[in-house]
């Protein structure tokens, strides 16, 4: 655990001990024996313990990292069945946690991440800053170049369903899977609820807004070489849409109506009353319309507009508001 406060002064600015945080790395494995020994050689010596998360590899990674990867800091668990990536890194983060961690710090064993970042995905919770960080691979233009179309695409409609379903607007990326995070929050979060498969980061955001805790993305670059993703975006993509909407209406419901209840509450209130009232007249008049063949007056027509209109202006005040209702001081720190 976090022993002391000192600091010391290094070429880049004032930087942590490493001995003052236990820095732990989960690495689900499935499918990875090509690039996972060299991913773990990439691991810093700021990172106390490394959990390799077997998760019931048809090609036995767990066997093969004990055998050819002999790094001490390195611990195999085993999933009995496959839990899908987020299954296995839930498996991780139980252990980090049992085991002590400060700092949990979750990246793949497909080579596509690269282990020297690391420092740079747990200063800002150092400094305390940020409850949890995760990499943004479209910060830079020249790195969203090297991404698949397809990827780059469904990614980018992701990103912004992500922004309404977790309530984190500022975020980008949000099915990147470099992330770390305190274990303090950790602690906080219902393991058990969160989605095993590969929906597990953009469940974690949706989890971590309902906690109020703050998140921070790290610029990255995407990197392709020979791996093989097993996400194939076009067969996720309408299950990710369900899923975001199913948790824009439970955060929605518990952060506007359970937990607190202000000016935004009343606003997206009337803008569904509004905008269901307007669009309803509106349509059964036209159709009336239509099938009588007498014009609508133009008192019916503002009748029906004028509560679209101001149903429209109550939920753009809702956005507006939500944008803005973020957490300002870290989780951490609080707890």
């Amino acid at each position: 655990m976090i022993t002391n406060n000192s600091m010391k002064q290094t070429s880049n600015g004032i930087d942590f001990l490493a001995d003052q945080y236990k820095i732990s790395v989960v690495v689900p494995c499935f499918k990875v024996l090509a690039h996972i020994c060299k991913v773990i050689e990439k691991i810093g010596p700021e990172v106390s313990n490394i959990y390799c998360i077997d998760d019931h590899c048809p090609e036995g990674s767990g066997k093969y990292i004990e055998e050819n990867c002999h790094d001490g800091r390195v611990k195999v668990l085993y999933n009995d069945r496959n839990l899908g990536v987020g299954g296995a890194t839930i498996t991780g983060y139980r252990q980090a946690l049992q085991d002590g961690a400060d700092i949990i710090v979750k990246i793949d064993g497909d080579g596509q991440m690269d282990p020297a970042l690391i420092k740079r995905f747990i200063t800002p919770i150092k400094v305390s800053r940020a409850d949890y960080t995760k990499g943004n691979r479209f910060y830079n233009p020249e790195s969203v170049k090297t991404m698949p179309w397809l990827r780059l695409f469904g990614n980018a409609v992701l990103s912004y369903v992500a922004k309404l379903s977790s309530g984190y607007w500022h975020i980008t990326d949000p099915n990147n899977g470099y992330t770390a995070i305190q274990a303090r929050v950790l602690a906080e979060i219902p393991l058990r609820k969160i989605s095993s498969g590969y929906f597990f980061e953009s469940d974690m955001l949706f989890r971590l807004n309902t906690i109020g805790a703050i998140v921070e993305d790290v610029p990255i670059d995407a990197m392709y070489a020979d791996e093989k993703s097993n996400l194939k975006i076009g067969k996720i993509l309408p299950e990710f849409l369900l899923k975001h909407l199913m948790n824009f209406v439970k955060r929605v419901l518990y952060n506007y109506y359970l937990r607190n209840f202000n000016v935004a509450s009343i606003e997206l209130v009337m803008s569904i009353v509004l905008l269901g009232f307007g669009i309803g007249f509106g349509t059964y008049k036209w159709v009336r319309s239509i099938n009588s063949g007498v014009p609508v007056t133009a008192g019916t027509a503002m009748l029906a507009s004028l509560p679209v209109i101001l149903g429209i202006q109550f939920l753009l005040s809702f956005i507006a508001y939500d944008t803005r209702n973020n957490p300002q001081a870290p989780l951490h720190k609080r707890l």
